[in-house]
């Protein structure tokens, strides 16, 4: 792309939003975030349908405020955007954001999340008819997705698409542009000028998770009244590198397709969506150099299910449906090297042998898909399949963290990673896929692995790192495994019901006996959410996504959500046409357009926007994202100041004693006999190597238990770090000599005297401070400034006498004993005359022109 050309997302116009509200109407109005630019939007109450009129001019403030005094409203609200319109069995509703905070930023693109919500009923209901009673129960159900969790949006940066994506110039325009067809746009620009141009760009629905709410605004209103959110979590924390920061992002986004519960939502659709889908990247910033990796988890992509009817903690699997050609799968990794490229890496952490058949079920059939799969692919595109059976290897003497080490780095090699610079500018291409039976703890510890990894290449080339190595128990590490650990706890609560059982801590046995108790409660909690709280979570899914839509002609009949006896139809709609005999071979799973671009994202290489705008000033509102980022500073109170900085710091402060401030370095590097390299296991150097590895077992029935059981007694050994290095007081607090290089002592007498003399010389020259001079008059002052000198130079205490402070009325042999009095320092000839130059070298440089030849034979030596 010609580097002349530069390409800026539109910030939205309407950030504010006021509703003003009457018996007969709704008005909307939307403005900017600086209030200069105004929209008008008015909504019928009478009408039994939607009925949306918009102005289509833009107004000032005056005319706002003209139509303001010129009608009488009985509720006004306050909001920060539009969520949509939902319609159940009687009427829509209104979902307006009244409440946000700032959570993150990306360059000067600033990121919300939802923190409240308003529901206005639009449609009032006609005199004398009666709202039907399962109106309340839809509301309900459609309230118990919660917008104020983990909800987030943007007005400038599009949050469904990756950072490689959105730094990436349009190829095509407009939203019915078929990329496979059409010829690309072609960016040259000959004439050396430098052009800028302004686009709304087309947000990937698969993340929007209000889609279905903005459907009745799609024909009718602005695109600045659509708000798009996201689902699943947003985090962001900073490292300082000797007093430069360097913020770190964790965006994860939930797919909206096959969506639900843990042991409702297993396996995929015919579509080949999975169950819990989640993209996670971690981007790193550093002012306008930009780094991003890209890495996801979902469900084995095949028919498998579990019977949640029995009550029992682990129901068996079952595989629904055999496909010998891997037509769902291949669906599903098409999908992948659409949007990623190729290759697709697959870390699959199920058990692969077992007393009784449980997870391996699911390996057997990803490996013989993929295999398959395989066949009708090039070597350099095929499937990378690695099986590493985590809670085997957690069982035994070697290393979790060690052999997700190396597996992160054979990813990074393989993928590489997006990283952009005003010079240069790399992409990612191909993606790792991550995945155990629910892609959840284990999950979570293996991406944190492969995080980490991505981070010391991240931090290496942005030349903060000598080589591409960070070790445990540093600052940077630690702020990092927080991040995934929040990661992982709220996706976990979102798929599973309860925060992570199994965490990186434990995989890396530093806590495992003090999770104990924690894991415990969890697996209690997940499995009681599980048993009785998931269908409820199911139907309130499908209803705010739109898969389960109400109908009045349903009001009569038993055929309501929570009657319906599974939602199969409604997430494998269309099944015949799914079923219909293709036209391709089923050897050309991937289509030869996505083929012709591999290795390299076809979605990043093949952009449509919706529109595309020549900008004549980078002034201009539409793209000035520095006073979009900073107005907001200009009214916010000291407390969300406060706490929005608070945020981005690391979630551990540093310890009261260091001595090493490199956030690169462990904050106690203790060498043990057991552990060489904590920096590849993941093992803490303070904690004891035998630790309780029986809990990192999610099927208690392998063939392991009984050796797994002998090996949870603390160990005593010479190897355990606590025996050899116990953590004791002198540890813990050790003296200033030993951090600092000096003691804190008891002053000496001499030098108390001698700060004594001090105190009461500033005493006499300052008498207004210590005689208590309160008095309002100027004259009064002075008067008993006067009087307390004569006091004090008549008395006991100190008077200066040529030109030297001396003691008065006191025992002389006791002043012999003790320091010399103390002379007012005289400054030398020499240096006055020194000082006089220098004060005349402004006149003599900026007025007559002229340079002492002493500084110019020095200023010709720098030379």
């Amino acid at each position: 792309m010609d580097p002349n050309t530069k390409f800026y997302p539109l910030i939205s116009s309407i950030q504010k939003v006021a509703l003003f509200e009457t018996k007969s109407k709704l008005y909307l109005v939307g403005s900017n975030g600086q209030e200069t630019r105004f929209r008008l939007l008015e909504i019928d109450r009478k009408s039994p349908e939607l009925s949306v009129h918009e102005n289509a001019n833009e107004l000032e403030k005056s005319d706002i405020r003209k139509f303001v005094q010129s009608r009488s409203f009985t509720r006004s609200i306050s909001a920060y955007g539009v969520l949509g319109f939902i319609k159940f069995l009687e009427g829509f509703y209104l979902i307006l954001v009244t409440k946000r905070t700032r959570c993150a930023f990306i360059g000067k693109h600033i990121i919300y999340t939802i923190k409240d919500t308003a529901m206005i009923r639009v449609n009032e209901a006609p005199v004398g008819k009666q709202i039907h009673p399962l109106e309340q129960r839809y509301v309900k159900m459609f309230n118990n997705v919660d917008l104020k969790s983990n909800f987030y949006f943007s007005y400038s940066y599009d949050l469904t698409r990756s950072l490689q994506y959105n730094v990436s110039a349009p190829n095509f325009v407009g939203s019915r542009s078929d990329i496979e067809r059409d010829e690309p746009l072609v960016w040259s620009n000959k004439s050396g000028e430098k052009t800028t141009y302004a686009f709304r760009g087309v947000s990937r629905d698969r993340f929007v998770w209000n889609a279905y709410l903005l459907k009745p605004m799609d024909a009718v209103l602005h695109k600045d009244w659509k708000l798009e959110v996201i689902h699943g979590f947003i985090s962001q924390s900073s490292i300082s590198i000797f007093g430069r920061p360097i913020y770190v992002c964790l965006i994860a986004r939930r797919s909206t397709r096959f969506a639900g519960t843990r042991f409702l939502k297993r396996g995929a659709n015919y579509f080949g969506d999975v169950a819990n889908e989640v993209e996670t990247e971690q981007i790193v910033l550093d002012g306008t150099r930009m780094c991003s990796f890209t890495q996801l988890r979902g469900s084995v992509p095949s028919h498998w299910s579990q019977d949640v009817s029995k009550m029992v903690p682990k129901p068996q699997i079952a595989l629904d449906l055999s496909d010998p050609y891997g037509e769902t799968s291949g669906k599903h990794y098409q999908r992948l090297m659409f949007h990623y490229g190729a290759p697709i890496i697959i870390l699959n952490l199920v058990k692969k042998r077992e007393k009784r058949r449980h997870e391996s079920v699911l390996s057997s059939e990803m490996v013989s898909s993929v295999d398959y799969l395989n066949q009708f692919l090039p070597p350099q595109f095929r499937i990378k399949y690695i099986d590493f059976d985590m809670a085997r290897k957690s069982r035994g003497k070697g290393s979790v963290m060690e052999s997700l080490a190396k597996y992160a780095e054979s990813v990074i090699q393989q993928t590489g990673m997006f990283f952009l610079d005003e010079e240069v500018t790399t992409q990612q291409t191909g993606l790792v896929r991550v995945n155990c039976v629910d892609c959840l703890d284990r999950t979570n510890t293996a991406q944190f692995a492969i995080g980490k990894c991505v981070l010391a290449h991240q931090l290496y080339e942005l030349g903060f790192l000598k080589e591409r190595k960070l070790e445990f128990e540093s600052d940077c590490v630690t702020m990092l495994e927080n991040l995934y650990e929040d990661h992982g706890d709220t996706l976990a609560l979102q798929y599973g019901g309860s925060q992570l059982v199994h965490r990186i801590k434990t995989y890396r046995k530093t806590a495992a006996w003090a999770s104990q108790g924690n894991d415990i409660i969890q697996t209690i909690s997940r499995y009681c959410s599980n048993t009785f709280s998931d269908t409820e979570k199911q139907h309130s899914i499908n209803l705010f996504l739109g898969y389960y839509i109400p109908s009045e002609s349903e009001v009569n009949k038993s055929t309501h959500i929570w009657d319906l006896e599974t939602d199969f139809y409604i997430h494998n709609s269309r099944v015949d046409v799914i079923r219909k005999i293709s036209p391709e071979p089923l050897t050309q799973w991937v289509r030869s357009f996505i083929m012709k671009h591999l290795p390299y994202s076809t979605s990043d290489n093949n952009r449509v926007v919706n529109e595309l705008i020549k900008i004549h000033s980078t002034d201009a509102e539409i793209i000035d994202y520095y006073s979009n980022f900073y107005y907001g500073f200009k009214l916010t109170s000291f407390e969300e100041n406060i706490a929005y900085q608070l945020s981005l710091l690391a979630r551990n402060f540093v310890p009261t004693f260091r001595t090493n401030f490199s956030p690169f370095e462990p904050i106690r590097r203790r060498e043990s006999a057991a552990l060489k390299n904590p920096s590849l296991s993941g093992q803490s150097s303070t904690s004891s190597t035998n630790s309780s590895s029986s809990s990192l077992d999610e099927d208690s029935d392998s063939e392991d238990d009984d050796r797994s059981i002998r090996n949870t007694a603390p160990s005593s050994s010479a190897n355990s770090s606590r025996a050899e290095d116990p953590v004791t007081i002198s540890s813990m607090f050790p003296m200033t000599g030993d951090v600092y290089g000096f003691e804190i002592k008891a002053p000496k007498k001499a030098d108390m005297i001698k700060y004594h003399k001090y105190v009461q010389m500033n005493r006499i020259c300052n008498p207004q401070n210590y005689a208590g001079l309160k008095s309002e008059t100027k004259q009064s002052q002075q008067q008993q400034q006067q009087q307390y000198l004569l006091n004090h130079s008549t008395g006991d205490g100190i008077v200066i006498q040529n030109n030297e402070i001396h003691y008065r009325n006191l025992d002389l042999d006791r002043l012999a004993t003790e320091q010399e009095d103390i002379p007012i320092p005289t400054v030398k000839a020499e240096s006055i005359a020194i000082y006089e130059k220098y004060c005349q070298m402004r006149q003599s440089i900026m007025v007559q022109k002229e340079v002492d030849p002493v500084i110019k034979r020095y200023v010709n030596a720098l030379k």
